[in-house]
């Protein structure tokens, strides 16, 4: 049984996630950190804002906060090893480096989605973008009015995938916004557009375009539970894994 301890446990994902632990059978929650008060906390588990006690109560921590948070927790876990399972999204390459340091002293798994169809996502437009070579490459996705960065973490993964099946540097082709009288599209732009509304939990389509024929794939998640079962799940199977980075693919086996 691995002892899970969560960082942000105040959020969507931290909650859903002490829901789906509940009925888990390889894991249980041991320890929460937040700054803000929790309305209900499970028999047992330990609630503190000190990253201290969250790391001396648990196996391995769930990070699910904002770009500030989980760059505290991953420095931080520098000096305090423990393995860390990482689904902020918006790191940028600040965070990129950090994870590549923090992970020669213990393993951390980074993921911009834990969902196993949006992990197949990612493979089929790899392989359809460097089928479809001729084919226009466009990527839109849709999530709740509350979230705050855009594009999506997963859309722009969604995007390094079919540019690096084309050998294409993603900085170089992206587009994030059309306005105006912008002129034709360039052969190799990959667009990723954003749309925010309602309680949509999120939906990733990517479109290959060309001349007489298009092709759409999209995968809709309906409900957070997907992507908690999803860290729960990776964050089993990051306890017993050597120092390094790793991801959702690696857990998968993809």
């Amino acid at each position: 049984m691995v002892n899970i301890g969560i960082h942000g446990a105040s959020g969507k994902m931290g909650q859903m996630i002490i829901n789906c632990l509940k009925d888990s059978k390889d894991a249980k929650l041991t320890a929460l950190y937040t700054i803000e008060p929790l309305e209900s906390v499970p028999e047992g588990v330990i609630v503190t804002d000190d990253l201290n006690e969250l790391f001396a109560n648990c196996d391995v921590v769930i990070d699910f906060t904002i770009k500030e948070g989980a760059l505290n927790l991953i420095n931080y876990a520098r000096t305090n090893p423990k393995p860390l399972v990482i689904g902020t999204t918006g790191l940028g390459e600040e965070g990129a480096g950090v994870l590549n340091l923090a992970a020669n002293a213990m393993p951390i798994l980074y993921a911009t989605n834990m969902s196993l169809g949006v992990a197949v996502l990612n493979r089929l437009a790899s392989l359809a973008a460097k089928t479809l070579a001729e084919f226009d490459i466009e990527i839109v996705e849709q999530h709740h009015r509350h979230k705050k960065d855009a594009p999506s973490g997963t859309a722009l993964t969604l995007a390094e995938y079919a540019a690096n099946a084309r050998g294409l540097n993603l900085k170089d082709v992206i587009v994030t916004g059309r306005d105006g009288l912008v002129g034709a599209r360039s052969k190799d732009e990959i667009a990723v557009l954003a749309v925010r509304g309602g309680d949509v939990v999120g939906r990733h389509t990517i479109g290959f375009y060309n001349d007489g024929e298009f092709i759409e794939i999209n995968h809709t998640a309906t409900s957070r539970a997907t992507f908690a079962k999803g860290a729960i799940k990776a964050a089993v199977w990051l306890s017993s894994q050597k120092n390094g980075l790793y991801s959702i693919y690696d857990c998968l086996g993809l």
